[in-house]
C-alpha cells in the first residue's frame, strides 16, 4: 500500500490534507465530474511523484505527498485546457515532472504552496498557444443575473482542482471535513466571504456561480487556518486580497490558476514575520 498511499497522499495534499483517504475522497470527486480528468489526476501525481524518486529528494516529503500534489493540478489543467492528443500529453507528461523540479528550488527560498503548478502550467498554456499553435479548449458558460447560492458554494470548492461540478465539491468539502474539522470550518467561511467579495467587486452572476470567487479564498483559509483566535483577522485579509487578485488578473486576460493563493498568503506570512520581528 506504500505506493498507493503516498499517490492519494499527494493529491490531498491539493487542499493540504496529509490524510489519503481525503485524497481518496478528492479522487472520487474528479472521476464524478469526469473519468478523463480522474485519470490526468493520478497520471501527474504519480508522474510528479516518481520524478522526485528518481532525483532523491526526501523521503519523508516524498511519503506525505508533497511532490505530489503540484503534478494533479498540472495533470487536470492541461486536459482542462487543451484536447486531449499528442501535444497534451507530452505536456502534461513534461509539466509534472517539471512541477516537481521548480518545487525543490522553491522550497529553499519560500513555502511553495501550488506555485509550482502556477509557474509550470503557466509555461505550458502559453507554449502551447504560441510555439505550437495549439487552441484552448473554450467552454461556454450561460450569462446569469441571479445568484444561485448552491452552485457557488459547491463549485468554490470544485474549482479548486477546476471540477465545474457542485457535487464534486461537495466530495472535497467532506474530505477536507474527514481529516480536520475546524479547516473544514474556515474552508466553508473562505467560500462564502470570497463570493460575497466577488459580488462587492461587480463580477458576474455566472463566474460568482461557477465558484470562480472562492477558491482562492478557500486555500488561503486552509494554509491560514489554526486554534488563535487571531488568525481569523489573518484569514479574513487573506481572503479580501486573494479575491481581488482573482478579479484583477482575470480582468487583464492572465489565466489566474490559483495564482491570487500564492501571492495572497505569501503576503500576509511576510506580514506576519515581520510583526512577529518588531513585537
Amino acid at each position: 500500500m506504500k505506493f498507493p498511499e503516498t499517490i492519494l497522499r499527494g493529491i490531498g495534499q491539493v487542499m493540504f490534507q496529509n490524510n489519503w483517504l481525503s485524497g481518496l475522497i478528492f479522487l472520487v470527486g474528479i472521476f464524478y465530474n469526469s473519468w478523463m480528468l480522474g485519470l490526468a489526476a493520478i497520471a501527474g501525481t504519480c508522474i510528479s511523484t516518481i520524478s522526485a524518486e528518481i532525483l532523491k529528494y526526501s523521503k519523508e516529503d516524498i511519503r506525505n505527498g508533497l511532490y505530489g500534489f503540484n503534478g494533479t493540478l498540472t495533470g487536470i489543467a492541461v486536459l482542462i485546457f487543451f484536447q486531449f492528443n499528442l501535444y497534451s500529453i507530452i505536456a502534461l507528461i513534461l509539466g509534472s515532472f517539471l512541477s516537481t523540479i521548480v518545487m525543490k528550488l522553491l522550497k529553499k527560498m519560500v513555502p511553495p504552496f501550488t506555485a509550482p503548478f502556477v509557474l509550470v502550467t503557466w509555461s505550458v498554456i502559453y507554449s502551447l498557444l504560441f510555439v505550437f499553435k495549439t487552441p484552448l479548449e473554450t467552454t461556454t458558460t450561460t450569462a446569469k443575473n441571479s445568484l444561485n447560492l448552491i452552485s457557488t458554494f459547491g463549485k468554490s470548492f470544485g474549482q479548486v482542482m477546476f471540477q465545474d461540478n457542485t457535487v464534486t465539491g461537495l466530495f472535497f468539502l467532506l474530505a477536507i471535513f474527514i481529516n480536520r474539522k475546524l479547516t473544514a470550518v474556515y474552508a466553508i467561511y473562505a467560500a462564502v466571504l470570497g463570493s460575497l467579495i466577488g459580488w462587492l467587486l461587480s463580477e458576474s452572476f455566472s463566474s460568482i456561480n461557477a465558484g470562480l470567487m472562492g477558491y482562492n479564498a478557500i486555500l488561503c483559509a486552509i494554509a491560514l487556518s489554526a486554534q488563535q483566535k487571531k488568525d481569523l483577522m489573518w484569514v479574513t485579509f487573506a481572503i479580501i486580497l486573494s479575491t481581488g487578485l482573482t478579479v484583477g488578473l482575470g480582468r487583464t486576460g492572465i489565466i489566474t490558476l490559483t495564482a491570487p493563493f500564492v501571492i495572497a498568503t505569501w503576503i500576509i506570512l511576510g506580514l506576519k514575520a515581520i510583526l512577529l520581528k518588531n513585537s
